[in-house]
């Protein structure tokens, strides 16, 4: 096993995004999704959600997140 090991670096911008998020006094749902830019490797920010309702886990589905989250494109 002697594969070098590849280290992402984090987008400053994105730090300081996941900073605020994390100490945010909003008590509403949301969410930030990071993808990996493999030219420059960095974490960098995808999309950001700052509002979203989920009443209960029956509508956490598939069809609720390409919806309200835009995954599995």
């Amino acid at each position: 096993m002697s594969d070098s090991l590849v280290v992402c670096e984090v987008d400053p911008e994105l730090k300081e995004k996941l900073r605020k998020f994390r100490f945010r006094k909003e008590t509403d749902n949301a969410a930030i999704i990071m993808k990996v830019d493999k030219d420059r490797q960095m974490v960098v920010l995808e999309e950001e959600f700052q509002v979203f309702e989920i009443r209960t886990t029956d509508d956490l589905t598939e069809a609720w997140l390409q919806e309200k989250l835009s995954f599995f494109r």
